[in-house]
């Protein structure tokens, strides 16, 4: 299992995200580094849990259609990998989001609506390039719309698939900051056990060494962490223990 540290950025800061209840979000306070400009923070995770890829969630995009464009390039030209979430509605900023240095993009059920144009865009950009985030709040698929709504998250997971997705984020915003544990486990199970070979990757309240370790026993191939990197409750060696990642300057 690999970590995954994420980067929620809004007007050029790095903010902590609460139960996705974005109007709460404020900038960090972080034990890792006493800056808020996304490049520094992302420094200062590499300094601390080595090269690893960055998700980052350009919420300016997400929540606007204004993702910072400027800033995904500062940070692949600095040499992160990045898994960019930045509000992808269509194949024009799907192409957009990798002229500005992402190896992957995250197309996500909160604002991509048409199953048969995510089709063609897997077949287009290959399947190793697309990441598909079925989003949720309180275990309800977030879809605003379009050809999934209504559908239970179960249901979306194998259309999706179906479609030719192979790297699935399975997360539950409600769970995000907030330190009570991983909701999407079962889920993730479910799908685990029907598609084996497609890449699971969640987060969304990930507390600490027991819960990686509770998600890599599931089968869980990514995790999505930020609050309990910048708390100090995962640590270096609590990755090194159960990802079998270590790192040293």
């Amino acid at each position: 299992m690999q970590l995954i540290p994420v980067l929620d950025v809004r007007e050029g800061e790095v903010v902590r995200g609460v139960a996705g209840e974005r109007s709460r979000y404020r900038p960090i306070h972080s034990c890792l580094t006493t800056s808020t400009d996304p490049l520094e923070v992302a420094r200062s995770l590499k300094d601390t849990f080595g090269p690893l890829p960055l998700y980052v969630a350009d919420l300016d995009g997400l929540e606007r259609s204004r993702p910072d464009r400027a800033l995904h390039e500062r940070l692949a030209a600095e040499g992160f990998e990045l898994l960019l979430d930045c509000g992808i509605r269509g194949p024009e900023e799907a192409a957009r989001a990798f002229e500005s240095g992402a190896k992957r993009i995250v197309i996500a059920l909160e604002t991509w609506s048409d199953a048969s144009v995510l089709r063609s865009l897997v077949a287009e950009a290959g399947p190793d390039r697309l990441v598909f985030s079925l989003d949720l709040k309180n275990g309800r698929p977030i879809a605003n719309g379009g050809d999934w709504a209504g559908m239970p998250a179960a249901g979306i997971a194998w259309d999706v698939i179906d479609a030719g997705v192979r790297s699935l984020i399975v997360l539950d915003l409600a769970a995000v900051g907030v330190d009570e544990g991983v909701p999407t486990l079962p889920l993730c199970r479910e799908i685990r056990s029907g598609c084996p070979d497609v890449q699971l990757i969640t987060g969304g309240g990930v507390r600490g060494r027991r819960d990686l370790s509770e998600l890599a026993s599931a089968g869980v191939g990514g995790v999505l962490v930020a609050s309990a990197l910048h708390d100090g409750r995962i640590t270096a060696d609590d990755v090194a223990a159960v990802c079998g990642q270590s790192f040293t300057e």
